[in-house]
């Protein structure tokens, strides 16, 4: 037979070897066809006929075709499929059953069956599921797309979609854990202080109810403050390896969603028990530190104690309080529990004296306002309101992070290792390029100065007095992540030597850890558990960006309906330019938060006119520099697009 022969399959060896073939990434677009991008950067153009062979994300290998001056592949071989487990919705047609990816780029139906656990006639048109890639056609011997749906997340109009959604995707889970409701305390080893007659008191927001610190602050007569810093203690309950301890290990933290909160320890625990409420005593482990008049943190000391709070407080009360002393008026509020004004004063000028501090000698950004979406009982957004950060905030989260300073520096000498922050700074493979980019605006620095603190910090003053946003944005793509590693080590973003918190227990199970630890130095014990492992602080980095795009992801969704009636009244928003990319450039809307694309093509009625250099963060209309990042102007949204919950406008 033909096929057989040796001489012909050299042939087409020959051929085949001869044959210009590239590797890359493949690109989808909503117009059917698609481009594959290289590694070096090259990109080529799939024709709609190739593109039904693949989905947007696939690596492939593709042979290159030349006609005339065009270039165009045609994927050959698989390397890595682009889906794997992924969120879709259900397709019938003809009685068939089909999912379609969630996905901006993919739009396609994939043909489908259901897990032996799903009666497939239980679905219906629309409804969300989560399913898996089975079999693609670039595969040997896989004859067409084909998935496998695994659960099913919620009907398509139910109104916990974006929630349901959402939490599926990131593969997190959906509600609190369960648990019993006999909560004894376990006995530790540690003999606990009775503080309840000391007059700590609480700050948050009015609809707080896991409330995890408290506080009691008095002005000494040198100008030094002494504080106590109570914090909620759920290892008094939660015993380390047991059931809770466990499901608390997995989830790693409490998922704070608009509307909806996903707890790490369970809901009497986090909501009751440990929280510290007023008039309630609790257990906790109390801080207790001496800050002098010029901000710096003196002696400290921890202990494990019995609290209870003599007020429960928010933010809004407090800010008026200061911030209508300051002005020399009358409060329409006044503190009045136990020493009640005297200490709410002296928060108030430790507050001001720590600022002072990190101000000279460690770093403080500036506030950002914090957005909070009123839903009504079925998910619909009725507003948007900016919470401003003020005094109160500022003056709880100067007492936690003092807090967080002492626990880190207990641990890194009586311990050597927990859960530290770290964050790099100028990430190590980007720093001769900072140097360059920072020589081009006529700063001299050196790596050396983005790998010691007391340099970077000041580089950082010399900066920041030039109040340039570009330059900021355009520095900030250099900045590495900030990351939690059992090894003490310094904080770049906050211009600090070490940082570890232990000042959030019911919500974050780094906290945990670091209790534990701090109870081992309390009771003396003579070795130390080995060093946390590392598989331990890199899934608590993966479970915090994972809460992070689902909060993101949320917000997203909700933004879109809630602006959808912007668009048909051409409401005209600030924004302040985020990102810039070749398509064009993302802006954030500081009315409510919001964040939008402004496509290339919105920019000028002539396309070619408009030169976006995405690596400098600047686009040129013409010969006429146009924006830069960090600059802000003004925009109209034209789209709210609810199936790939993303905004687009154009300059107003």
């Amino acid at each position: 037979m033909l096929s057989n022969n040796s001489q012909l399959a050299q042939l087409k060896q020959n051929i085949r070897e001869k044959t210009p073939r590239v590797t890359g990434v493949i690109k989808g677009t909503d117009k059917g066809y698609g481009f594959l991008e290289t590694d070096d950067g090259q990109s080529f153009f799939v024709p709609p006929p190739a593109m039904k062979q693949v989905v947007h994300g696939d690596r492939v290998e593709a042979v290159l075709n030349e006609e005339k001056e065009r270039k165009s592949v045609e994927p050959e071989s698989l390397i890595e499929a682009g889906l794997g487990r992924f969120i879709g919705r259900v397709k019938k047609r003809d009685g068939r059953l089909s999912v379609v990816p969630d996905h901006p780029s993919i739009n396609i139906a994939l043909r489908a069956r259901t897990h032996r656990n799903i009666e497939e006639n239980t679905l219906n048109e629309g409804d969300w599921v989560v399913a898996h890639l089975l079999r693609h056609p670039l595969r040997e011997n896989d004859r067409g797309f084909f998935v496998q749906v695994d659960d099913v997340i919620a009907e398509g109009a139910h109104p916990s979609v974006p929630w349901r959604v959402t939490l599926a995707r990131h593969a997190l889970e959906q509600a609190s854990p369960e648990a019993g409701s006999d909560w004894p305390l376990h006995e530790e080893g540690l003999e606990r202080t009775d503080l309840t007659d000391v007059a700590f008191f609480t700050i948050d927001n009015a609809t707080t109810t896991d409330m995890d610190d408290a506080l009691s602050v008095e002005a000494l007569d040198d100008g030094r403050f002494r504080m106590k810093v109570a914090i909620a203690d759920p290892t008094a309950y939660v015993e380390q390896g047991d059931r809770v301890d466990q499901e608390a290990r997995q989830r790693a933290f409490t998922v704070y969603l608009p509307g909806q909160n996903v707890t790490m320890l369970p809901e009497p625990l986090a909501d009751d028990l440990c929280s510290l409420k007023q008039d309630e005593d609790r257990p906790a482990l109390v801080c207790t530190l001496e800050v002098g008049a010029d901000g710096v943190i003196g002696e400290y000391h921890f202990e494990a104690a019995t609290v209870r709070s003599k007020a429960r407080l928010n933010y809004e009360q407090v800010s008026d309080y200061i911030e209508a002393l300051e002005a020399g008026t009358t409060p329409s509020w006044t503190p009045d529990f136990e020493q009640g004004e005297a200490q709410i004063k002296a928060l108030a000028g430790l507050t001001k004296a720590r600022q002072t501090w990190r101000q000279q000698h460690a770093l403080v950004f500036g506030d950002r306002p914090d957005y909070v979406f009123k839903l009504d009982e079925t998910g619909n957004v009725l507003d948007i309101v900016t919470e401003e950060r003020r005094v109160g905030h500022r003056m709880v989260e100067e007492a936690m992070i003092a807090a967080n300073v002492c626990c880190a520096n207990l641990l890194s000498k009586h311990v050597g290792h927990g859960i530290f922050n770290v964050h790099q700074g100028i990430a190590t493979e980007k720093a001769e390029q900072a140097q360059t980019f920072l020589a081009s605006q006529s700063v001299e620095a050196t790596p050396e100065q983005f790998n010691d603190i007391a340099a970077w910090r000041a580089l950082r003053h010399q900066l920041d007095e030039r109040k340039d946003a570009w330059l900021d944005a355009r520095l900030r793509r250099f900045q590495g992540y900030s990351v939690m590693q059992s090894e003490p080590g310094p904080h770049f973003g906050m211009g600090l030597p070490a940082y570890a918190t232990w000042t959030s227990p019911i919500r974050k199970y780094g906290d945990m850890i670091n209790h534990r630890l701090i109870k081992q130095v309390l009771r003396g014990d003579a070795e130390h558990d080995k060093a946390t492992d590392v598989s331990v602080t890199d899934h608590l980095s993966e479970r915090r960006r994972l809460n992070r795009m689902a909060e993101r992801d949320v917000k997203d969704w909700l933004y879109v309906r809630y602006l959808t009636d912007a668009v048909t009244s051409e409401t005209v928003f600030e924004g302040e330019i985020v990102d810039i990319r070749r398509g064009g450039l993302r802006v954030r809307l500081p009315a409510n938060g919001a964040s939008a694309f402004v496509p290339a093509s919105m920019l000028h009625t002539d396309r070619d006119a408009v030169a976006i250099d995405d690596k400098e963060g600047l686009i040129n209309i013409g010969d006429e520099l146009r924006y830069r990042l960090g600059d802000v102007l003004n925009v109209v949204l034209i789209e709210a697009r609810e199936e790939t919950r993303s905004l687009v406008a154009r300059p107003a």
